[in-house]
């Protein structure tokens, strides 16, 4: 039922140091807002699946469904990274730290994870972390992806990418660039194939993986062999209708979206200023993309812009492989990994990255 024994653990043990003031902050917050959006519209929205709707609730005391920008110094505490030190033992996976200068000079951090068990030139990925683009860290959700090393023998190299609204567009797409390029510049020295880089995201993570799968395409950068968006945030004009459907409710609803996106683009957003590397659903080509895993939830914001731009990749006669989980929450595989939808999700995801990645 719910959340797991361990996800609710973490979640208690990133709790702020005051007592908890800022999380009765977050949903005192949260609450006054849900009350104004459901007085002001009534839109009939897809049910939630009935064993993740009972993880809501130990979800929401730590990431609250509306999240404004007086919550940000929160969701930095509340959605940090738990120390991975005995999860990587566990699972025998070695752990480097690697400095790279971003798109401006400035250094970046990264972490590359590889098995003590493969050895030879193995494929990679390159990861953005979830976080709406203004918190979490280089580890947040990475639980998820490590069966790519341990099971797969990929190398992971996953990017502390700077966050909004202190470093704002073009910082997080270029940051994550800079990395491709390092991991191109360096195949020999950490013994990957050049021919077999993916780059994987979630939410906002995924978003940024798709700007940065066209960024490659058309500055004629390292060559990619797949791309993975777990129900990425592609669209800064928030306008679609799963998006109407979700206030106040869930994970990252209508307000927590234009939330992130603006401490991305401040007053550009909406606008045609707007770079489609920063928000992907703008590209007006879709031609010459790698193949793409597209999953998304049916009851979250982000499920028509998802849906959107796996046809519009299908439209441009491109690859991609979309999955829109019923009843499923925004990155519920995440917050509920044990439930039978979170289980499907992650399998499913999984069986794709592998056979992308063979030979």
């Amino acid at each position: 039922m719910g959340v797991s024994t361990d996800a609710a653990a973490q979640f208690r043990s990133v709790s702020p140091p005051n007592g908890g003031s800022l999380g009765r902050a977050a949903a005192v917050s949260s609450m006054r807002v849900f009350e104004e959006v459901t007085m002001a519209r009534a839109v009939p929205r897809p049910p939630f699946d009935a064993e993740l709707k009972a993880g809501l609730a130990v979800v929401g005391g730590m990431f609250p469904p509306t999240i404004t920008a007086d919550l940000i110094e929160f969701m930095r505490t509340s959605y940090a990274s738990p120390p991975m030190d005995e999860e990587f033992d566990r699972r025998r996976i070695a752990v480097n730290d690697v400095t790279f200068p971003g798109g401006d000079g400035a250094a970046v951090n990264a972490a590359v994870l590889r098995s003590r068990d493969f050895s030879g030139p193995r494929p990679a990925v390159l990861y953005a972390h979830s976080g709406g683009l203004m918190f979490g860290d280089m580890f947040s959700g990475l639980d998820l992806v490590l069966d790519w090393v341990t099971e797969l023998g990929a190398v992971l190299v996953t990017v502390e990418y700077r966050l909004a609204p202190e470093y704002p567009d073009p910082y997080p797409r270029e940051d994550m660039y800079a990395a491709l390029e390092w991991l191109a510049a360096h195949v020999t020295d950490l013994d990957v194939r050049a021919d077999r880089i993916l780059v994987a995201g979630a939410s906002s993570g995924g978003g940024l993986a798709a700007g940065l799968a066209l960024a490659a395409r058309d500055r004629g950068g390292p060559r990619l062999c797949g791309q993975v968006l777990d129900y990425p945030m592609l669209d800064d004009r928030c306008t679609t209708a799963s998006i109407e459907q979700f206030d106040g409710i869930g994970v990252w609803d209508r307000i927590s979206n234009e939330t992130g996106w603006t401490a991305l683009l401040g007053e550009q957003r909406g606008t045609d200023l707007v770079s489609p590397y920063a928000a992907p659903a703008r590209a007006q080509n879709l031609r010459g993309l790698p193949p793409a895993f597209i999953d998304v939830g049916a009851a979250e914001i982000f499920r028509d812009e998802a849906i959107g731009y796996a046809n519009r990749i299908w439209q441009a006669g491109g690859d991609a492989e979309l999955h829109v989980w019923s009843g499923a929450f925004h990155a519920c595989d995440i917050f509920a990994p044990h439930t039978s939808v979170g289980r499907s999700m992650i399998r499913t995801r999984n069986t794709w990255v592998e056979k992308i990645l063979a030979d």
